[in-house]
């Protein structure tokens, strides 16, 4: 594959409007701001020597911008980068276009990088170390192996599992970040700058109520304000209030705390099936009618990090913050 189609391909990850809403700097970026000096003072020294950054992985839960930090890195540093994802990465022959195509200092971003298969894995090794990669021509007793120098360039890695990577392929990682949920008032800011990008004027207060309910994560709070601006639109001059921005998120039964319909018929099935638990997740998936894994991958973590539920030896457990958030609930 050329490498102005693997930039291409790069160019065209996500959809348009997201790109729109992301920032283009880590200057630009809100929250994080720890994470973000780091990178800034590594960046910079790297600039300064006129060396390849060294690699980077991130890792934390979807939605708090790993994606955004890998792609606001290669322009700050003014170098050409790919971007590609673990699944699409199966055997090292898919690895190898990216490599061989990539400018030195250059960024080669892969997404859930801990879906790549072992071979993948240890294939990186002297590509991230040495700059060096092997390849096979032929098969059989007339195979040859070719070592091929690489350009050095810069990996950045981003997963939510970052336990299931291999401690080799970790360990070749230079700088290693952990990415944080963000307070009510961060996501608030990113709410004003994101209402603007879309065209769409908000109130502080609406902002804010809008944050409230976006479970600390900024994918969340885009989503949201994306659906509060439909909803203005259709019912309203365009322009949101807080009233407006309640009434939109009545509307979708995302509630104070940012549950929705399914989150509130977890914990209510708990309650009015288990007498509160505990409860295997298997018996509460079968009678909500819903998948185990879809309840412990996309339900549960909220919960449980907002302390509504909790893990026990004999099964899942709700607490009374979350009763009593139940019986504030005026529509379910």
């Amino acid at each position: 594959m050329a490498r102005e189609a693997l930039l291409q391909q790069g160019d065209g990850y996500g959809r348009d409007e997201d790109r729109m809403l992301r920032p283009q700097s880590m200057a630009d970026m809100v929250g994080q701001r720890e994470v973000a000096k780091r990178l800034q003072i590594v960046v910079d020294a790297a600039m300064k020597r006129d060396e390849p950054l060294g690699h980077i992985l991130f890792d934390g839960p979807p939605g708090l911008g790993k994606t955004t930090f890998a792609t606001c890195i290669p322009k700050d540093l003014g170098v050409n980068f790919q971007l590609t994802s673990g699944p699409a990465i199966q055997a090292p022959k898919d690895l190898v276009p990216y490599l061989t195509n990539a400018d030195e200092r250059s960024v080669l971003f892969i997404d859930e990088i801990h879906r790549i298969p072992k071979a993948v894995e240890e294939y990186l090794y002297t590509a991230m170390e040495d700059f060096r990669i092997d390849i096979v021509l032929g098969e059989g007793t007339n195979a040859r192996t070719i070592n091929l120098q690489i350009k050095p360039f810069t990996l950045i890695g981003a997963t939510t599992r970052s336990g299931m990577l291999s401690a080799p392929l970790r360990d070749r990682f230079i700088l290693r970040e952990h990415l944080d949920f963000y307070t009510d008032a961060e996501l608030a800011e990113i709410v004003r700058r994101n209402a603007k990008k879309l065209g769409v004027t908000i109130d502080d207060d609406a902002a804010l109520e809008v944050s409230k309910r976006s479970r600390s994560t900024p994918r969340v709070a885009n989503n949201r304000l994306r659906w509060v601006r439909d909803y203005a639109t259709s019912r309203a001059d365009g322009h949101v209030t807080v009233e407006l921005a309640r009434e939109a998120m009545e509307m979708q039964a995302i509630d104070e705390l940012g549950l929705d319909k399914q989150d509130r018929g977890y914990l209510s099935t708990i309650i009015r099936v288990f007498g509160g638990g505990p409860a295997g997740i298997e018996a509460i998936a079968h009678t909500m009618n819903a998948a185990p894994d879809t309840l412990a991958d996309e339900v549960e973590p909220f919960l449980l990090r907002t302390e509504l539920v909790v893990r026990t030896p004999r099964g899942r457990v709700v607490t009374p913050k979350a009763m009593e958030h139940l019986k504030t609930i005026k529509w379910k």
